[in-house]
């Protein structure tokens, strides 16, 4: 049978350390070659509504190492940046995330569960971030600088402050209502352990901030890089593909200051079309030798460390389908475990070949 995961099974079978530890596994195995990815593929099409448009998001790779393959399908009506709106607005006509992530078994080849994407989505963003902090930033980090104020912000919040023991988490969002619950909500769940505090301008965030995380849906800079110290690492969530050209959340001197940027995957920056990291390594702001991939750090072929002269950029610039093949393992494993009543006969998703096998054919899809 295929069994059917939701976002409540994903929020009850895996938590941010078991998330991140399977983050761990995705990319050491694709610094080493065992794990495969594609760049992601994502298009726009028309829609009815000439204001909106019909955009897909989609990811394909496996881990062989949990014996998972799997496909991200991501499907969304969206409302495009304009002239009166800066960020693409996702619009839905019901109020529904309809992407959904299948997972293969690499041995038998047969679908093992339809995943929703929503709640893993986050979470595995933020869990990277979170494997780039333990790896990159020194033990000893007092200031966590936020800004955003949503799902990833969340996330992110979640993972940075699970691998290092932060005393002050600064937060910023322009929405100061969404600002304001964020803290809160956050405050109670630190019960005391950490100071959550929203700034009321963005250079709070920055200023004395040991790390710096944008999580936004901003389409440009969401600060000033001459702000920025010696020492300080700064991570960014946001990335231009070819349906979003030259989005990014820090600006040229971001760059410029940067010892060592590190990236998820640098085949996804040439793939997608990342103008807002190819442009400023054409313009000479950093040098290629200067880019390493995250999967290389965790895999202990470099050693990137934040704390010394200028920064580390950390750019979480693309998303791979073995993050959620990883994690996908660990919580399928554990939904059938636990037993469900949402499954549907694995048959009905494929097509019998039964008759053609015993007359010796083995045809191709």
């Amino acid at each position: 049978m295929t069994v059917i995961i939701t976002d409540e099974d994903v929020a009850r079978h895996l938590s941010m350390r078991e998330c991140i530890d399977a983050m761990a596994t995705a990319f050491a195995d694709f610094a080493i070659g065992d794990a495969v990815n594609l760049p992601r593929v994502r298009y726009q099409a028309r829609h009815p509504d000439p204001s909106r448009r019909y955009f897909a998001n989609v990811h394909v790779g496996a881990v062989p190492s949990v014996g998972i393959a799997c496909v991200r399908a991501g499907s969304q009506i969206i409302v495009p940046p304009s002239p009166t709106n800066n960020r693409r607005l996702y619009e839905n006509p019901r109020p529904f995330c309809w992407g959904i992530v299948i997972l293969f078994d690499i041995e038998t080849a047969e679908p093992l569960a339809l995943m929703h994407e929503f709640k893993l989505s986050g979470m595995r963003v933020g869990a990277t971030s979170g494997l780039a902090v333990d790896h990159i930033a020194p033990k000893d980090v007092k200031t966590l600088g936020l800004f955003g104020s949503g799902k990833q912000a969340g996330a992110a919040f979640d993972a940075i402050t699970c691998v290092r023991q932060f005393e002050r988490v600064v937060v910023f969002s322009p929405n100061a209502d969404h600002r304001e619950q964020f803290v809160a909500a956050k405050a109670k769940q630190a019960a005391g352990k950490i100071e959550v505090v929203a700034a009321q301008d963005p250079r709070e965030v920055v200023r004395g901030a040991d790390v710096i995380c944008c999580c936004t849906t901003a389409m440009e800079p969401v600060f000033d890089g001459d702000w920025l110290s010696d020492g300080q690492l700064v991570i960014s969530i946001a990335n231009s593909d070819a349906t979003n050209k030259k989005r990014t959340e820090v600006d040229e001197t971001t760059y410029a200051k940067s010892t060592a940027l590190v990236v998820n995957d640098w085949e996804s920056v040439i793939d997608n079309d990342q103008t807002e990291l190819l442009e400023p390594l054409e313009a000479g702001l950093i040098s290629r030798d200067a880019i390493v991939e995250l999967g290389d750090i965790v895999a202990g072929k470099v050693a990137v460390r934040s704390g010394g002269a200028g920064i580390v950029y950390y750019k979480n610039n693309s998303g791979l389908a073995i993050q959620f093949a990883a994690a996908g393992r660990i919580v399928y494993d554990r939904v059938v475990a636990e037993g469900t009543n949402r499954q549907i006969p694995t048959e009905w998703l494929g097509t019998d070949l039964g008759a053609l096998y015993d007359s010796g054919f083995r045809p191709s899809p």
